[in-house]
């Protein structure tokens, strides 16, 4: 059936479905869902869902159930295999405890990025277009 379908971007996605996947999205948010569906944008349906948020050695989920994630927003997809995934070393707290340390994370990292940003403009003549999450 694999013969069948035209070889495009999206149509690389057929194996990928009814299985459980790791989408990163431009702004950095991390979701584990299986793959049920996406068109020839690569738009995609997610069931399932869980956010995860990362802080040290620790991890919290998030649920968000069904999703659906437009393709231009996906920066990275890639199988979960099932037999390693509880393997991981890192433990599992409430979400509550870790979003403050997340969210704190990820203004650091904003602040770092417009600093960066700031000297490349002044210092070295760069432009300054872009905008939020293209720097991936």
């Amino acid at each position: 059936m694999d013969s069948l379908i035209p070889f495009t971007t999206s149509g690389a996605l057929v194996d990928c479905v009814d299985r459980k996947m790791l989408v990163v999205l431009r702004d950095g948010r991390k979701l584990h869902g299986v793959l049920r569906s996406y068109d020839q944008f690569a738009n995609l349906v997610l069931e399932d869902t869980v956010e995860r948020i990362y802080h040290g050695n620790a991890f919290a989920e998030h649920w968000h159930g069904l999703f659906l994630i437009r393709g231009e927003n996906v920066v990275l997809l890639g199988e979960i295999d099932l037999d390693q995934e509880d393997d991981i070393p890192l433990r599992q707290v409430d979400y509550n405890v870790l979003d403050p340390y997340h969210k704190r994370d990820i203004a650091d990292k904003k602040a770092r990025e417009d600093f960066k940003a700031r000297v490349l403009y002044e210092q070295k003549g760069f432009c300054k277009e872009g905008g939020e999450g293209d720097g991936y």
